[in-house]
């Protein structure tokens, strides 16, 4: 099992299941929070599980539209899949909303990647990026006090309402930094938080600095991300 090929075998199966996705966006359901999930969400979901679960044996899965939160500790394989983050861009029509996948072995990580199809931009483990420099802040959408005060105080910023957007352009420095106060679960965050350490990224879980173990999943986790720049490598490739 080689879980770069696995990581990009999905990736392919997003693209290969995108015009069926893009019929199925306006097919609205509401979670009791009130969130919209869309049968794209949870055909995605389960197009991936499948995969998965075919490739990899007695792997536990962690998907946002089926985790139950009755939860032990894993030792195991373990795949944590946000088959559709940004829904409420998606099912609205607009093109940033991303998958997000993450695959571990017990307290090992093994690969992850953020795509975002209607964009056609992914980045996975392993991948190389051209680095950028930006003084953007990224904010998440679900609302706090402390993003009132973050928008208030930055150079510049943005809420675009998609996890996998915010930690795909901190990842490269198109933004500066990615805050969100509030909390948010592993399958909205793991995956991005890993892609980020591998990058450099100074990364600060509920005020504390992550280490690169495998989170709880059924807990909320605050997150702080800053882009490190090394002027050089701008420089480089002015």
């Amino acid at each position: 099992m080689n879980p770069i090929e696995l990581i990009k075998n999905c990736e392919n199966l997003v693209y290969d299941s995108l015009s069926q996705m893009l019929a199925q966006r306006y097919e609205i359901t509401y979670k009791p929070d009130g969130s919209p999930v869309t049968t794209a969400d949870v055909l995605m979901e389960n197009i991936i599980k499948k995969y998965l679960t075919t490739q990899i044996p007695n792997l536990r899965f962690i998907g946002e539209e089926s985790f139950d939160f009755a939860w032990s500790e894993n030792t195991g394989y373990l795949a944590i899949l946000d088959p559709i983050d940004g829904t409420e861009n998606f099912c609205s029509g607009l093109k940033e909303w991303g998958v997000s996948l993450s695959l571990w072995h017990g307290q090992e990580h093994l690969a992850s990647m953020l795509l975002m199809p209607e964009l056609q931009e992914c980045i996975k483990t392993g991948d190389q990026i051209k680095p950028r420099f930006s003084r953007i802040t990224g904010f998440s959408s679900s609302y706090n006090d402390l993003i009132a005060k973050g928008i208030k105080e930055a150079i510049e910023y943005r809420v675009t309402g998609c996890a996998v957007y915010n930690l795909f352009n901190v990842i490269r420095g198109s933004f500066a930094r990615f805050i969100n106060p509030k909390g948010a679960y592993v399958w909205d965050l793991l995956p991005g938080i890993m892609l980020a350490s591998e990058h450099g990224c100074q990364i600060l879980l509920n005020d504390e600095p992550y280490q690169g173990q495998l989170l709880d999943p059924t807990q909320k986790y605050r997150v702080d991300i800053r882009h490190v720049y090394n002027l050089n490598n701008i420089e480089e490739t002015k």
